[in-house]
């Protein structure tokens, strides 16, 4: 028989904790009523919503697939990753021709994007604020790029053995003779991370400067899955807490600011009607306010004791950029990032960027990004 715990018992825990009308439920349900008014922000992992309070409706701005250039630029730093999964490939089965068909199909995708590409597409069309006068240099990064990737694939459609990690390494990612590769692919990737993660970071900061919060009242939550399932599940794993305490200058207390992982998410793509918002703006408060339940009644329960004291971090052990042409930081940092499964991806420039922007007084044409700054990529000529 099936052990069951003894019905006393069950309905002793389920009186604190489990029940809906538990002592638990109900001190968050006070809470919930003095804190009606209070502005909950909430982070999921491509939009940011203000919950004002007080049944007023939510303001909502995105920052990842659905704004401008996300991924026009994300699609040109995945490429050089798409060559070393295309080397994977074959070192795992070298005599399946699979990464070859996948090799001729991305090949395809380069030649495209290529012909697309144009200093105008990213002035007129694309159009992104905070990169606004570098459209020639963006058009010449991503000619280069395809350029480079479609010059390699080619040469590796006649000659396989040339699709191994050593032969990229020197040939493609850090060549060894920069006439033919004038800039390594490693830089490529660092750049595009850091342009696609500067035009986050300064609409997100625009907006939220734009709702001048009570900075020490906000409410936080970083809620759902970020990234990899296994990614941005603490402050120092997940930039936008870093990015949200740098924008208020220090003045949001650390604490008042949960990640939490398990909790829902939602997208603008998909988002629900006006009662579907209410409900999940409850849901939110509910979370954060029976967290913060916790430590109130800690810090009166045990006042005589130390207390937990959180101090915000960027991502753990990155290491530091000394200069825009730190290319031994910048390329530690791409390994550091594929490597562990806590990070997210944009990690690897997220801290970088983020105090580059705030040190720089919000002036997006000031900040000096690794790969790019001081950069020359050649243009179309090169074809």
């Amino acid at each position: 028989m099936t052990y069951q715990p003894h019905s006393a018992f069950a309905e002793l825990f389920r009186a604190f904790t489990s029940d809906p009308a538990s002592i638990g439920n109900q001190l968050t349900q006070q809470m919930m009523q003095r804190e009606a008014d209070t502005p909950l922000l909430v982070s999921t992992a491509s939009d940011v919503a203000l919950f004002p309070g007080g049944g007023r409706p939510a303001s909502i701005e995105s920052f990842r697939k659905s704004t401008r250039g996300f991924i026009e630029l994300t699609a040109v730093s995945h490429l050089p990753l798409a060559i070393a999964y295309l080397a994977r490939m074959r070192e795992l089965a070298p005599h399946d021709n699979a990464w070859q068909r996948d090799a001729a199909k991305l090949m395809v995708h380069a030649r495209k994007t290529r012909e697309a590409n144009s200093p105008a597409l990213w002035r007129d069309e694309i159009a992104i604020q905070s990169l606004a006068g570098f459209d020639v240099q963006l058009a010449n990064l991503v000619d280069y790029t395809c350029g480079t990737t479609i010059d390699l694939l080619e040469r590796v459609a006649d000659e396989p053995s040339l699709m191994t990690f050593d032969s990229l390494r020197d040939r493609y990612f850090a060549p060894l003779d920069p006439d033919t590769v004038p800039v390594p692919m490693n830089d490529v990737m660092f750049a595009t991370f850091g342009l696609a993660f500067l035009d986050i970071v300064y609409r997100i900061g625009n907006w939220l400067r734009a709702q001048e919060f009570d900075w020490p009242r906000l409410m936080v939550l970083v809620s759902g899955r970020s990234g990899r399932p296994t990614a941005g599940a603490t402050w120092a794993t997940n930039n936008m807490c870093h990015l949200i305490w740098r924008v208020s200058s220090g003045a949001l207390p650390p604490e008042r600011l949960f990640v939490a992982p398990h909790a829902p998410s939602f997208s603008v793509a998909e988002l629900p009607d006006a009662a579907g918002l209410a409900a999940l703006e409850n849901t939110y408060r509910m979370l954060w306010l029976n967290t913060r339940a916790s430590i109130d009644v800690a810090r009166e329960l045990f006042p005589d004791y130390p207390g937990y004291r959180f101090e915000p971090a960027a991502a753990e052990q990155m290491p530091p950029i000394t200069s825009v042409n730190d290319r031994d930081a910048t390329t530690a940092r791409l390994r550091r990032i594929m490597e562990d499964p806590t990070q997210l991806l944009s990690n690897c420039v997220a801290d970088y960027i983020v105090d580059q922007l705030q040190d720089n007084g919000n002036r997006p044409d000031r900040v000096e990004i690794p790969g790019f700054t001081n950069v020359t990529y050649p243009g179309p000529s090169r074809q």
